[in-house]
């Protein structure tokens, strides 16, 4: 049965979950909200839903790179290098944007009668992002819950898993991950120096998968 909606950036975490939950996907949708990989990733994320046969939407939201401050917004030159932890990647926070996006899925997901919405937070977000966190999860599943007459909740299993467990999953899939985009600089390759290129690698390497991925290295 068809009943969810997942929120799908194109990158390792939320293609695997396309893949692993592709019988229960009714719609994805990705949003452009102006940062230096959008392209780049909503091209993989378009890639993956032709070629499952699922509904793609891409949703534009300009107001966050006019409004908001974020190295993700500010050029691929601001990204910092170095190690995926909070010190280091605070800079790439753009305020409540998945609280903002989790909004719009659920005004889309009702509209569509579609009863769970799927987001591929997970634990190596949890120091550096708020709305990744157990807590913001819970909240925003009672909020969408109490605010949609169908009742729309959040489905979020990965909330608990390390991106080297969330890659284990691809193994097993049979995903080719050099088709999804990780990182924020967005260039033509992979930079192979930003936190999230080198979260990245770690987690390849450690689930064991041989990484296809063009570096600038």
């Amino acid at each position: 049965m068809r009943d969810c909606l997942l929120v799908l950036s194109g990158g390792l975490d939320s293609t695997t979950m396309l893949y692993e939950y592709k019988e229960r996907i009714a719609l994805c949708v990705s949003f452009h909200y102006g940062s230096n990989h959008n392209d780049r990733e909503l091209h993989f994320a378009a890639l993956h839903c032709e070629r499952l046969h699922i509904p793609h939407r891409i949703v534009r939201l300009p107001f966050i790179k006019d409004l908001f401050r974020s190295s993700l917004l500010a050029g691929d030159d601001a990204v910092p290098e170095g190690n995926y932890d909070e010190q280091n990647m605070r800079s790439t926070v753009v305020p409540f944007r998945n609280g903002i996006m989790l909004s719009i899925a659920a005004g889309l997901a009702e509209n569509e009668g579609l009863q769970y919405i799927m987001l591929a937070n997970h634990a190596g977000d949890h120091s550096i992002y708020p709305d990744c966190r157990p807590a913001f999860v819970e909240a925003m599943d009672r909020a969408v819950e109490a605010g949609t007459y169908n009742g729309v909740r959040l489905l979020t299993p990965y909330t608990m898993l390390t991106k080297t467990d969330i890659a284990r999953k691809g193994i097993l899939l049979g995903i080719d991950y050099s088709e999804t985009w990780s990182c924020y600089r967005g260039g033509e390759h992979h930079c192979g120096k930003c936190g999230t290129c080198r979260e990245r690698i770690e987690a390849l390497q450690q689930a064991g998968i041989e990484d296809k991925t063009i570096y600038q290295l």
